[in-house]
């Protein structure tokens, strides 16, 4: 499944940093913001289970969430995406993955791991800004699933088509959540009209 998100709010926060005079520390800022907005789409049907409260006059009945939650950024542009969905999750776990192309191969190569031994008993949500040719997200996925994840959703700012026909084909379980589907990809493997590499932008490289 693939959802583009319209909220006016994403997209105005979308349209700002954009912008190739956006600086970076107002690019981060609306990455931020649009990390806090994407949450609630990701995590409308997280399962839940029922808690009794304590009110200042009596007992109630709530819920909460049944799994706990692990955010992982893909590195390095995923490290300011993640602000965002820690603002509306605080409780959330963190693991990371970097990955970085083989220039040879053109294939994804693992740099830095740190999941968790206990990352299948974790609702999962994958962040990387960029969906370009889709490779990064999906090789992140297989490591996610090897071990053992079985609940994980994708969130980025800009995708391409190129990269959610591969990814949906290779991960048809992990739903895609954008805020915004571009028009293709260049020659050089850039998102048009995309905003550019995320992670230069983001930390001023």
């Amino acid at each position: 499944m693939f959802q583009e998100l319209q909220h006016p709010l994403i997209q105005q926060e979308l349209a700002q940093l954009r912008q190739a005079n956006c600086p970076p520390h107002t690019f981060r800022a609306c990455v931020r913001r649009i990390g806090a907005l994407m949450t609630p789409y990701l995590c409308q049907d997280l399962p839940t289970m029922p808690v009794t409260v304590q009110t200042p006059l009596e007992q109630s009945q709530g819920k909460t969430l049944a799994r706990p939650i692990m955010l992982v950024p893909i590195l390095r542009a995923g490290l300011g995406f993640l602000d965002g969905f820690l603002d509306m999750i605080p409780q959330a776990c963190v693991a990371h993955i970097g990955l970085k192309r083989d220039e040879e191969t053109l294939l994804p190569k693992t740099y830095y791991s740190n999941l968790p031994e206990n990352s299948a008993e974790h609702d999962v949500i994958l962040l990387d800004p960029m969906l370009a040719t889709g490779g990064s997200a999906v090789e992140a996925v297989r490591q996610l699933k090897a071990a053992g994840v079985k609940s994980i959703r994708f969130a980025c700012l800009v995708a391409a088509p190129e990269g959610v026909a591969t990814f949906t084909a290779a991960c048809p379980d992990v739903p895609v959540y954008a805020a915004a589907l571009d028009r293709c990809l260049n020659e050089q493997g850039y998102i048009l009209p995309g905003l550019g590499d995320a992670g230069d932008r983001l930390f001023g490289t």
